[in-house]
């Protein structure tokens, strides 16, 4: 990765699991407007065209590539790769999924499904990835995580377990990786405003509850999420690896 600034990500390569809506769009934009070229994987081919297309009006001289795969099949993930070549420089690993229901209510195959999207998505994407971003050295995974994988939430256990993976990874990963030039760290997000989110918090009384839980009061912006994956892509975080960055208004270290 070639850059002038270390604030700066200009002729990075950067592919974004999840980026056509969320906090994975808002990574992409944010990215875009940081120098970087990208690659946007995700299932809906249509939602992927129009976030390339808002990224190209926005920022045009942003190269964005697009790849619609269903990341939680082994065929999506090998149709991911068939279409990279190196170098890849960036890899945010943002693509997930939840099904909120109590472990007794819950089927061998719901709980097979938000793993296979959440941790065996990321673990393969970083795997079968690597040789890219080797030749792109130095080079960084970001995870998206959550602080389901740091606390108990009430969004159910497959879930929590999921991203307490996520985190476990990026640790053993960065180690393995270091000394190749590859950072490895991840952010823990608690709300943010995103359409997904926004389902869960209409209802009023579980949004008090998590505004009365979170010290800064409010809901997080997808841009804010956004920035701090940002500042782990960067050059200026070159020393930091393995490391798990809670974006979350001070939830994480609420007590009492």
């Amino acid at each position: 990765m070639s850059n002038k600034s270390p604030w700066r990500l200009d002729g990075a390569r950067a592919l974004i699991t999840g980026g056509s809506s969320g906090i994975g769009l808002a990574v992409a934009h944010e990215l875009a407007g940081l120098g970087a070229n990208l690659v946007l994987v995700a299932r809906d081919a249509s939602r992927l065209e129009k976030a390339r297309s808002e990224i190209a009006l926005r920022i045009p001289g942003c190269t964005v590539e697009t790849i619609p795969a269903d990341l939680s099949t082994g065929a999506g993930r090998r149709q991911v790769v068939s279409r990279l070549a190196a170098p890849l420089n960036i890899l945010v690993n943002n693509a997930g999924t939840n099904i909120r229901k109590r472990m007794s209510e819950l089927c061998l195959d719901e709980f097979r499904l938000v793993q296979e999207t959440n941790v065996v998505s990321c673990f393969e994407m970083c795997r079968l990835l690597y040789p890219l971003l080797l030749d792109g050295a130095p080079s960084c995974v970001v995870n998206n995580a959550s602080v389901a994988g740091l606390t108990h939430l009430r969004t159910g256990a497959p879930y929590g377990m999921s991203k307490a993976a996520m985190i476990q990874m990026t640790r053993n990963l960065a180690v393995e990786w270091a000394k190749e030039g590859i950072r490895v760290n991840a952010v823990a997000p608690w709300y943010i405003r995103t359409p997904l989110a926004d389902q869960v918090l209409a209802d009023p009384g579980y949004r008090k509850e998590v505004l009365d839980r979170t010290p800064m009061g409010r809901i997080g912006e997808a841009d804010e999420c956004a920035r701090a994956i940002a500042f782990l892509c960067m050059p200026a975080s070159g020393y930091i690896t393995g490391q798990c960055l809670p974006v979350d208004g001070g939830f994480s270290v609420y007590g009492f």
